[in-house]
């Protein structure tokens, strides 16, 4: 999945693509998240800070480590 960069002090970039939204961490862990709407996705990403964006993600969708 293509990632974009993202300027946050625990992410290193962030992607989207059929409802799954994938997060590299600054540790170079890798995360998806899985029913992740594109109008979520896009709200994210637009968001003033991505960790607190992440951690309501994390309340409310399924994710799993992929790397």
């Amino acid at each position: 999945m293509f990632r974009r960069p993202v300027a946050s002090s625990r992410m290193v970039s962030v992607g989207w693509a059929n409802n799954i939204m994938e997060v590299e961490f600054n540790d170079g862990a890798i995360y998806q998240y899985y029913n992740v709407t594109n109008s979520e996705y896009i709200s994210f990403m637009g968001s003033p800070s991505l960790g607190h964006a992440l951690s309501i993600l994390d309340k409310n969708h399924r994710y799993s480590r992929v790397n």
